[in-house]
């Protein structure tokens, strides 16, 4: 799978299905489906849902709620303004990660490393 490297700036809520390196900005909601790839090392002005079969590493930051569905793999190293939603899938925050709102564990696997910022 080819990465597509992205550095400006989109409007509007996106769809992403393929590998994608985001150093822009996106201002919308963006939702990863299956076959979607994401290294998120610029911003999303708006909520991150991550459905079956989609992969992201935040290194950059959500300035909405952070929703992983069933099937999905998130590791967040970055900043979460809402709140981190787990459905039933695999979200990993590391120790330089940060969520404003609480996490929330419906489901699924959560990890969170000691020095990570969240509260439930």
């Amino acid at each position: 799978m080819e990465m597509h490297e992205e550095r400006g700036q989109l409007l509007g809520d996106q769809v992403i299905a393929r590998a994608l390196d985001l150093f822009g900005t996106i201002a919308g909601d963006v939702q990863v489906v299956d076959g979607g790839k994401v290294y998120l090392r610029g911003a999303i002005y708006g909520d991150l849902t991550v459905a079956d079969g989609g992969r992201v590493h935040i290194f950059g930051q959500v300035t909405g709620d952070l929703t992983v569905e069933k099937g999905a793999k998130v590791i967040h190293s970055g900043v979460v303004g809402g709140d981190a939603i787990n459905l039933g899938g695999r979200l990993f925050i590391e120790n330089s990660a940060k969520v404003m709102g609480k996490l929330r564990r419906k489901e699924g696997e959560t990890t969170v490393e000691p020095k990570a910022q969240v509260r439930e």
